[in-house]
């Protein structure tokens, strides 16, 4: 495929998310019906349909109109390219400018402040409280690509180990300052899923941050930890992988359905269960809550869209729930942690302090934010124990 093709396959794909439709599930759909569109050219058109989804606001704006279009003139225009030579007609290129988007694209243009950052109105006042001069720095970090992070498996291969493995599969990594398991890939991401250290355990795909939040418990070797919202089981296998005794649990267990095989490929053991036992006791029960995600929504950037001021509220509720749960769950002289995706106060430390006010015995004994700025995700989190 041409550039200027794949660019005309990505305006479909766009306009298919705008009528609401998942890009993830677009793109899939896509893939299958083009069965001609080679790996590089799925790759390049789904580059361009995130890249427009992060930066939906700003590129609607100087593209001249919320639709596929709109959004890919808007792209060409930040990047400088001749609009005529992408959307020319010819082969399957984009039919030609109209009269009336060649006047808009050579019309001066201001942004608004909010999209210049790509975000709904009400999401700059909501972080700076926590974020003040960083909030703008922050935004703009989400509005662009997300680094890749792989977490090592110490269990089995030490950092320098698992760079070297990774180098004869043409994946150039490099230790990340954010935990000590973690590694920043620069080159070969394509590559990660198939490789050898990947299949055989070696790495695991995991934000950098997400890593310090588990790194942050320390030592919990032979401890009983219980992960009460486990998901995919990222959090789970890095607390494994630490000698930890895992249980994982979720509210919804298909959630948890690759998590069986993935553990098997680390070599890990974790125990999957759908219920916990009234009178289960662990030495850690960890809580990565679901929330608004605000502090990944450059690698989930649909949902920048679709969070509204509700949705905090709602998903504060569901915090409280939990934490009030994992609480029962606690063997004397443990810790209750607590971490978010997020970068709202609303979910974070305004959970943690309406915890506390209704567990007036309890302490917070570490609590800290990461910021995209530190080179991972924007993650919360907290520990609590009995006074």
């Amino acid at each position: 495929m041409t550039p200027a093709a794949r660019i005309a396959a990505a305006i479909d794909c766009l306009d298919q998310w705008l009528g609401g439709a998942s890009a993830e599930a677009v793109l899939t759909t896509w893939g299958r019906s083009h069965r001609f569109a080679g790996s590089k050219d799925r790759a390049a058109i789904r580059d361009h349909v995130f890249d427009a989804v992060r930066r939906y606001r700003s590129l609607s704006v100087l593209g001249g109109a919320r639709t596929g279009r709109g959004l890919m003139l808007g792209a060409v225009r930040v990047a400088g390219t001749d609009p005529d030579a992408v959307f020319s007609g010819e082969g399957h290129a984009p039919p030609p400018l109209s009269e009336d988007e060649r006047r808009g694209l050579s019309a001066e243009v201001t942004l608004s402040e909010t999209e210049a950052l790509d975000v709904p109105d009400w999401v700059p006042g909501r972080l700076r409280p926590v974020l003040g001069p960083q909030t703008e720095p922050v935004l703009q970090a989400l509005r662009h690509r997300a680094p890749v992070h792989l977490r090592v498996n110490t269990a089995r291969v030490g950092r320098a180990e698992a760079i070297l493995a990774l180098s004869k599969f043409g994946i150039v990594a490099r230790p990340h300052d954010l935990a000590q398991t973690a590694l920043e890939v620069i080159e070969g991401s394509r590559r990660i899923r198939q490789s050898e250290p990947f299949q055989g355990g070696l790495v695991e795909l995991q934000d950098a941050a997400s890593q310090a939040v588990v790194e942050a418990l320390g030592g919990v070797s032979g401890q009983a930890v219980i992960d009460l919202c486990a998901g995919g089981g990222g959090k789970a296998l890095a607390l494994a992988a630490k000698g930890a005794e895992v249980t994982a649990t979720d509210a919804y267990p298909k959630r948890m359905q690759d998590l069986p095989e993935r553990a098997k490929r680390a070599g890990a053991r974790i125990r999957v269960v759908e219920d916990m036992r009234p009178e289960a006791r662990y030495d850690v029960v960890f809580v990565d809550a679901p929330c608004s995600g605000s502090g990944a929504w450059r690698r989930q950037p649909e949902a920048k869209w679709r969070t509204s001021p509700d949705d905090l509220d709602r998903f504060a509720a569901v915090q409280g729930e939990i934490l009030d749960r994992g609480a029962r769950h606690l063997a004397p002289g443990g810790t209750l942690a607590y971490a978010t995706c997020s970068l709202f106060p609303a979910e974070n430390e305004d959970v943690a302090k309406a915890f506390l006010a209704r567990h007036p015995d309890w302490t917070c004994g570490f609590l800290r934010r990461f910021s995209p700025l530190d080179g991972g995700d924007g993650f919360f989190t907290a520990h609590f124990q009995r006074a």
